[in-house]
């Protein structure tokens, strides 16, 4: 999951909406004023209050459990995404400095998770701060068209043809030591005797690799490929595994990665809490990929059938998921018909069940070997007032087709909710209601 900046934070820094999280910190300047500090210093005091209350222990147990596939009630998470900016406009935003305003956004989302949503998301008294790096392309890079306010867009794919693929060079990081030290200790000192503050190695969203083919050649293209020119575009998909796995040999070589087995987001939607990562022979000295969850998708592919899914696409994936310890596989496309080819994947723990995806299909096929993890449609959420009625019927349909397995329901990707904060209140209320009768 890659946080984005919305049209208000973006516009009150400044910045380009299209940036993720981490680039933005990358490009402000590591200065917070005595006003700002002391604006973070309360938020964050609030932070770790709730944190404190006896039900984040119980939240986290059910984690655990429910990843280590024990029988839990249905576990419930809410990340409205670009909702966020229409939850905490930014002019409710108190702090004026670039960095202090993205930092108070990230307390006030806690805050509103523990005080509002009523989900079942651990509010932990760390606060995680990323390394600061520039990323250097592949040697071509799309050119984006549109996009503007957070609009739709389209791309210009620059691997126009095949000849120019020995253009192409693997992606480099460049980790700036000097940068990532000033902000660590700038959190430390803002943050002493309140929060944790930890440093996150947070380099990928997903090792799909198919969002970086379409970007390069094109989603039709890519298509036509796999009838025009399937040799040409095998070699392609080589070299994106080999530049994935350049990527993590380079990371865990110079101990730049960070464990995912406790409050950290993993795949497409749940946390990483389970007893079964790191590894038991991990020394805590160095994070290996195999002590880590692992995640790929292929969402750019639905509409590929499953053979041409199994020729071109899963083997190039298979040998990045082989490197972690447990994997998630699977966002928005459906699962259901490429299930004989996913289920190969090693270790494979949490199973995305899209909006798209046959349910109850599904529900026998992963049985209680899998975290059933449940996405709902993130359009019930974009209307002024939800229709209650009717998200209560998606919810109990699902619970009922999946009675037995380890469900999550996860609402996340939504560009909108209705501009009305209680949608999300309202949805989660909704969704532990269905999962307290479930069980009941």
């Amino acid at each position: 999951m890659v946080e984005r900046l919305g049209k208000g934070l973006g516009d009150s820094l400044g910045l380009s909406l299209t940036y993720s999280a981490s680039k933005v910190v990358n490009s402000v300047e590591f200065v917070i004023s005595d006003r700002d500090k002391e604006i973070l210093r309360t938020l964050a005091k609030k932070v770790a209050e709730i944190s404190a209350r006896p039900i984040e222990s119980e939240k986290r147990k059910l984690w655990y459990q429910h990843n280590d596939l024990e029988d839990t009630r249905p576990l419930i998470f809410c990340d409205p995404e670009n909702g966020w900016y229409e939850i905490i406009p930014h002019d409710q935003l108190a702090c004026k400095g670039d960095l202090a305003r993205i930092w108070e956004f990230k307390l006030r989302k806690e805050i509103f998770w523990g005080e509002k949503m009523n989900d079942d998301r651990v509010i932990e008294p760390i606060f995680k701060v990323q390394y600061a790096f520039q990323e250097f392309n592949r040697g071509m890079q799309e050119s984006i068209i549109g996009g503007a306010n957070n609009g739709s867009y389209r791309w210009d794919a620059p691997l126009k043809d095949y000849s120019e693929l020995e253009s192409l060079h693997f992606q480099k990081i460049d980790v700036d030591d000097g940068r990532t030290d000033q902000l660590y200790n700038l959190a430390r000192e803002i943050f002493a005797n309140i929060l944790k503050v930890e440093l996150e190695g947070y380099w990928w969203w997903s090792f799909g690799l198919t969002w970086s083919l379409v970007n390069l050649r094109g989603i039709q293209q890519v298509m036509l490929d796999m009838y025009d020119h399937p040799q040409e575009l095998h070699q392609l998909m080589a070299f994106l595994r080999d530049e994935a796995l350049s990527l993590l040999d380079f990371l865990e070589m110079n101990n730049l990665l960070s464990l995912n087995n406790q409050g950290t987001y993993v795949g497409s939607g749940g946390f990483g809490y389970t007893h079964q990562l790191p590894q038991k022979d991990y020394d805590r000295t160095k994070v290996r990929t195999q002590d880590m969850w692992g995640f790929s998708e292929s969402q750019e592919t639905v509409l590929v059938s499953p053979n041409l899914f199994a020729e071109f696409i899963f083997p190039y994936q298979l040998p990045i998921l082989e490197r972690f310890g447990l994997n998630c596989y699977g966002c928005c496309e459906p699962i259901d018909k490429r299930w004989h080819i996913v289920s190969q994947a090693p270790r494979l723990r949490r199973v995305s069940v899209s909006a798209w995806a046959n349910v109850r299909d599904l529900a026998e096929k992963l049985g209680k070997n899998y975290v059933f993890s449940r996405k709902p449609n993130p359009s019930d959420l974009s209307y002024p007032k939800i229709d209650e009625e009717y998200i209560r019927k998606g919810l109990r349909e699902t619970l009922e087709a999946a009675r037995g397995c380890h469900v999550e329901l996860i609402m996340k990707d939504n560009h909108t909710i209705g501009r009305n904060p209680e949608n999300v209140i309202q949805w989660c209320r909704i969704a532990r209601e269905e999962a307290e009768r479930i069980m009941g």
